[in-house]
């Protein structure tokens, strides 16, 4: 039987990059996958793509960083469904600034789209979840949350705090059934990379141990194993998917 057989499932960001992967990598697994992006054409791309597999999928328009958007997004999801189960939190921005030239609206945009995104989605879902006393949350942080790197300290604040936001958030609703991870990659090779310039690229690259950036493909499988049974006693964890980039 399929891993996630029967699962109800969310992906924000999902229409590309690593968040269309873990769509795919759930659906090869039997679930029944909602796209949340504000790609709304890549997003129902993605979405028949993976009706092939068998199981329902569904494209939903939203800026995440709308609390109304979110909530009228999350309640359609819900409404198709009939609930959700597990949800991923992957929609992201990056570029980058030194902190002197960095404009409080680019600070502001990227806490937004990085990080209240998070709660919004989070908060959206969880009475849902308590209520059946069944729910996966998988917030997709990044190892810069750990590390830090020059010209993105509005990005390494956003993905740090979300490690902090899962560990706390594990804590408040475990009891009740709700278990919620973090999944810290590393360097992707991903359209969203494209806004990071040649040379802060070649010098991460010079960072990793194993020689090489990831494919958005190699995060689908943990993703799967937090979201299934393999993940029952996951509580709070940060996944390093880094090539080696941070060990901790």
């Amino acid at each position: 039987m399929p891993e996630l057989a029967g699962l109800r499932c969310l992906v924000t960001g999902g229409a590309r990059g690593i968040g269309r992967e873990i769509a795919r990598a759930f659906a090869r697994e039997g679930a029944d996958v909602a796209i949340l992006d504000i790609r709304i054409e890549q997003a129902c791309e993605t979405a028949d793509e993976l009706e092939l597999f068998g199981y329902r999928a569904l494209a939903i328009a939203a800026d995440v960083s709308s609390e109304t958007e979110v909530r009228n997004a999350i309640e359609q999801a819900e409404r198709a469904f009939g609930g959700i189960d597990v949800l991923v939190n992957n929609a992201g921005i990056i570029d980058t600034a030194p902190v002197v030239e960095m404009s409080t609206e680019m600070w502001d945009r990227m806490i937004a789209v990085n990080l209240r995104s998070v709660f919004l989605c989070t908060r959206a879902v969880l009475p849902g979840m308590t209520a059946r006393g069944f729910g996966r949350i998988i917030n997709i942080s990044s190892q810069l949350g750990h590390k830090g790197a020059p010209n993105m300290a509005h990005y390494a604040s956003a993905k740090s705090a979300i490690i902090g936001f899962t560990r706390s958030l594990a804590r408040e609703v475990c009891e009740d059934g709700v278990l919620v991870n973090a999944i810290c990659p590393g360097a992707v090779s991903t359209d969203l990379g494209g806004d990071i310039p040649d040379d802060l690229r070649a010098r991460r690259l010079a960072e990793i141990p194993l020689g090489r950036f990831g494919h958005a493909a190699e995060i689908g499988p943990t993703a799967v194993l937090l979201a299934g049974p393999g993940g029952s006693f996951y509580v709070g964890a940060t996944m390093n998917l880094n090539g080696g980039d941070v060990m901790v």
